[in-house]
């Protein structure tokens, strides 16, 4: 029977799908086997890691030709991971379906490859005989592995040198280097012996500052900023605080500061800053949803670079408690002008005005602030702050009308060791307040202090699974509960605090005169949480967390204070700029509130 033009089209199309088939069976790499003389767990962890077979392999890329050329290669790449742990007696064979890899022509590679084997002999480990660097910098410490009858880890030697050239750098010999080296192995005795001459050249100064690549920025205050010591001894640690100076100001996405190559009779060295300027202008939305809190909005427009020198203005909106089920629409707008190294290069002086209008369940103010503010970057991990400020606050509560003026000198310390702010795994964050107010007219004087302390730590593989824990702590001392501004009152409740519990719906109740009952803060704040987040795959975690808080009028406990806590499980998603947050909570114990609350946000908890 004669086929016909459909039937004819069709064997041929099985006839090269099933062609596809047999030559993807072909192409495919049934097995990877790696073996390591001795069995050492490191030592296999290594070479695996080391492996680009293996890495070919995990993703599915089984070419024959790619598979040669990561095979052949890898005689390097194993021999330098175990050069890594100090072992330089090694033997390395990479089988190829039988055949040793490095016998394979690379133009000649095979059809189909089945089966590749690795096969290792580290042979003993080398130990240093001589281990000396000198001349030596006063001062300097070399790492304790680079030390006669310690393990010859090649990375060592390498190591040792760069931290004597940086102790000679630190001392003002800039252009330090490695004059001579004399690194031998001896196989019979399993030593190696290192032996490395430096050259420190000459104590150095920093000369002038030249500047590339500013635009709208003027040079003088680019110099102001960086603060480089012009004429004093030069200084790796001072070259990477000018470079980290300009940085902060967050004017530039790129910095850098090099050295010339020739040094200016009779001893400075002249530094090149380059910079590239960001675009002047920021703008920023932020979105959050509680169910009973509602839903929150922000805004944000920043000018980076006002006048030219750094001056940088910021106007700030925030809208929250939107369709919230217990209070009204709570907004407030902030406008502040900060400009850089003002009085030190390390010091940022800024002015401030806020206004915020608060509908609460059992109260309703407006609220103004004036204030001038100075913030002192001591490290990248240690800040300081002060200011002067003066504040109105003006509403209605069941009691009638208040009215509260002070003039305040609040001062805050930040120490930050978090390895990433927004989903830290490790670490622990400090902020410290005390605000000193004088009250004038209703208003009483006291001091308003404050404490949040976090702490992160890893269990097993970094970033796996994390602890997280934080505790808070508040206290109003001197004025009497109603002679204190409302703003400075503590309450409990809502995704700052204890999630599963309504917004700031634990406080005091209390009465004016005859008047009835009405709710207001404490004097005196406690809070803890603790977090266990779990990651499933590298964009997905998991989080069960405890939240507790305590507010109490004439203490942190006794009679007079109350406490309630929640509980609940959350999903976070890694967006690169931080996770997405999605927690589910309900009370534990208190009476404060009942059923379930959802919370949505960008970033942890905290």
């Amino acid at each position: 029977m004669h086929a016909g033009p459909k039937t004819s089209r069709l064997r041929a199309a099985l006839g090269f799908l099933a062609g596809m088939l047999v030559a993807s069976e072909a192409m495919a790499l049934d097995r990877l086997d790696i073996a390591v003389l001795g069995g050492s767990e490191t030592l296999t962890r290594a070479v695996t890691e080391a492996a680009m077979v293996r890495s070919l392999q995990v993703q599915g890329q089984t070419d024959p030709q790619d598979l040669l050329a990561a095979a052949r290669s890898d005689y390097a790449h194993i021999l330098a991971a175990l050069y890594a742990r100090g072992h330089y007696a090694v033997d390395i064979r990479i089988l190829i379906d039988g055949r040793e890899a490095a016998a394979i022509p690379a133009l000649e590679a095979p059809r189909a490859i089945s089966t590749i084997r690795i096969q290792v002999d580290p042979g003993p480990p080398f130990r240093f005989g001589q281990a000396r660097i000198a001349p030596l910098a006063p001062g300097t410490e070399l790492p304790q592995g680079f030390r006669p009858g310690e393990i010859a880890e090649s990375g060592q030697v390498q190591t040792a040198v760069d931290v004597a050239i940086s102790a000679w750098r630190e001392a003002g010999h800039a252009k330090a280097f490695v004059g001579a080296d004399r690194v031998l192995a001896d196989h019979a005795a399993r030593r190696i012996d290192a032996d490395v001459g430096l050259t420190p050249g000459p104590r150095l100064r920093f000369g002038p500052l030249a500047i590339v690549g500013e635009q709208r920025m003027r040079e003088a205050r680019i110099r102001k900023i960086a603060g480089l010591p012009e004429g004093e001894t030069f200084s790796e640690t001072e070259l990477r605080r000018a470079e980290a100076r300009l940085r902060r100001t967050g004017i530039f996405s790129s910095v850098a500061l090099t050295e010339d190559d020739r040094i200016t009779a009779p001893d400075l060295l002249g530094i090149t800053a380059s910079v590239v300027e960001q675009k002047p202008r920021r703008y920023a939305l932020g979105v959050e949803v509680a169910s009973l809190d509602g839903l929150s909005l922000s805004a944000s427009w920043l000018h980076r670079n006002l006048l030219g020198g750094g001056e940088r203005l910021g106007v700030k909106g925030e809208i929250t408690n939107i369709g919230a089920s217990l209070s009204g629409i709570d907004y407030r707008a902030e406008v502040t002008l900060d400009r850089p190294a003002t009085l030190t290069p390390d010091t940022t002086a800024g002015l401030i005005l806020t206004y915020a209008h608060e509908d609460e369940i059992d109260y309703a103010l407006d609220a103004f602030g004036l204030g001038l503010r100075f913030s002192h970057v001591f490290s990248e991990e240690l800040t300081a702050r002060v200011g002067l400020t003066y504040d109105t606050m003006r509403g209605r509560d069941p009691g009638g009308r208040f009215d509260f003026r002070n003039l305040s000198l609040p001062v805050g310390l930040t120490w930050d060791r978090r390895d990433e702010p927004t989903d830290p795994t490790r670490g622990f964050y400090l902020d410290a307040t005390a605000k000193p107010f004088l009250g004038f007219g209703t208003t009483g004087s006291g001091l308003r202090a404050t404490l949040d302390g976090r702490l992160y730590r890893s269990l097993g593989e970094p970033g796996r699974f994390v602890i997280a824990a934080r505790a808070q702590a508040g206290a109003v001392l001197g004025p009497s509960l109603l002679e204190t501004p409302r703003s400075d009152l503590f309450f409990s409740g809502g995704g700052g605090t204890v999630r599963g519990q309504p917004y700031r719906s634990l406080g005091v109740a209390v009465s004016r005169g005859f008047g009835p009952q009405f709710q207001i803060g404490g004097k005196y704040f406690l809070a803890g949480s603790v977090e266990l987040r779990a990651s499933v795959t590298d964009r997905i975690g998991v989080v069960g967390f405890v939240d507790w808080g305590s507010i109490g009028i004439d203490g942190f406990g006794g009679d007079f204070s109350n406490a309630h806590a929640g509980a609940g499980l959350g999903l976070r998603y890694d967006t690169g700029l931080g996770p997405i947050r999605l927690d589910v909570a309900a009370p534990v114990s208190g009476t404060t509130g009942d059923g379930v609350q959802i919370y949505v946000g960008l970033g942890q908890a905290f």
